[in-house]
């Protein structure tokens, strides 16, 4: 039977929070346990996940006192946060028990985003750092960003069992362009860039997002990459050159030379191509001819790479080029469309209703 919202109750408070989605990530595959040291560069933008909380008194001692509403899958669920089942949303049910929320309380969480689910935009780790900095506003000992980053990446590590890099948490907690140096994993220094107005302003107008038609599923293909990786170690060839390519598309994008970051893009999508040529797909590769044919500067699968997901694209400093090869991509049909995309300066944010 499905769970249903009881409209007629009055909340206590009513809590929101927002975080953007990751994309670009130059020097993915490095911030992870098997590279045990990495560097990444990537870019939140919005659209954003929205996550929206109502807390209402308890009037029964229900175990099940969390009610979930996840807007972009049309579904609903209730949730015992001290012991949940895990079989529906594991990610939210992971988030939901990751912090003790008061007996005191019934909850009504409602979440959406509004870029497509399996995107590769890092959308589950914003999904769950939006959730645990609302649930964060009901704990009596609140804790800070980096608290919040490492919860969340710890429910997709530990709960739930998952391969997890540190990115895409960081991005959704801070915003802005973010240069990673995870020293250790999975610790890690951040910096988040300061581009004067000029160059984000040309940022801005260039990025393109691309969806590939389908949401992104490609595990067992990761897994394969994975072991191949583990057994070259952190010092295989194709992890150090990742990591370069990502403190070269930082000091490019610093001095504001965008055409040769989008000659980085271009080379860390190759270099992803090289660790394995099913991490870019068909559908990929038919969107990356029509960014040749309007001369695009540069070109990156989002994420891991593999079958579904998106590309970033940065679009030649031409308007009218960057419009046609827009309207030519749409004009593929399949399910592949361009979603809309500006700089998202800031990361994870909360506001109360009374």
């Amino acid at each position: 039977m499905k769970a249903k919202e009881d409209n007629r109750r009055k909340p206590l408070k009513i809590i929101h929070s927002s975080t953007p989605s990751r994309i670009n990530d130059i020097g993915g595959w490095t911030d992870t346990w098997f590279s045990k040291e990495g560097k990444v560069l990537n870019m939140a933008v919005s659209p954003l996940v929205e996550v929206r909380i109502k807390v209402f008194e308890s009037e029964k001692k229900k175990e099940e006192r969390v009610f979930v509403r996840a807007q972009n899958y049309d579904e609903s669920f209730l949730v015992n946060p001290e012991k949940p089942k895990y079989d529906k949303h594991p990610l939210l049910q992971g988030a939901i028990n990751s912090l003790p929320i008061p007996k005191e309380f019934e909850l009504y969480i409602s979440l959406r985003s509004h870029v497509p689910a399996g995107s590769a935009t890092g959308t589950s780790a914003s999904v769950c750092v939006a959730l645990l900095g609302a649930l964060d506003s009901l704990t009596p000992q609140k804790n800070s960003l980096d608290e919040i980053v490492s919860l969340a990446h710890r429910v997709e590590t530990e709960k739930l069992g998952l391969q997890s890099g540190i990115q895409d948490q960081i991005s959704a907690a801070y915003g802005g362009i973010c240069f990673i140096h995870m020293y250790s994993y999975p610790q890690a220094y951040i910096n988040k860039l300061a581009l004067d107005e000029r160059n984000k302003k040309e940022l801005n107008q260039r990025l393109c997002l691309v969806y590939l038609g389908k949401s992104h599923s490609s595990s067992a293909l990761h897994e394969e990459v994975i072991t191949f990786l583990e057994k070259r170690g952190s010092q295989f060839r194709m992890i150090q050159r990742l990591k370069n390519l990502a403190e070269q598309a930082r000091d490019y994008l610093l001095v504001g030379d965008l055409n040769s970051f989008g000659d980085v893009m271009i080379q860390n999508n190759e270099t992803q191509r090289s660790l394995h040529k099913g991490l870019i797909s068909e559908e990929a590769d038919s969107v990356i001819l029509i960014a040749k044919k309007y001369k695009a500067a540069g070109w990156k699968v989002n994420g891991a790479g593999g079958k579904g997901g998106s590309l970033t694209i940065l679009g030649n400093q031409e308007q009218h080029l960057r419009i046609e090869m827009l309207q030519d991509i749409d004009a593929l049909s399949q399910g592949i469309r361009t979603i809309p995309v500006s700089l998202a300066p800031s990361g994870l944010q909360i506001w109360e209703e009374t």
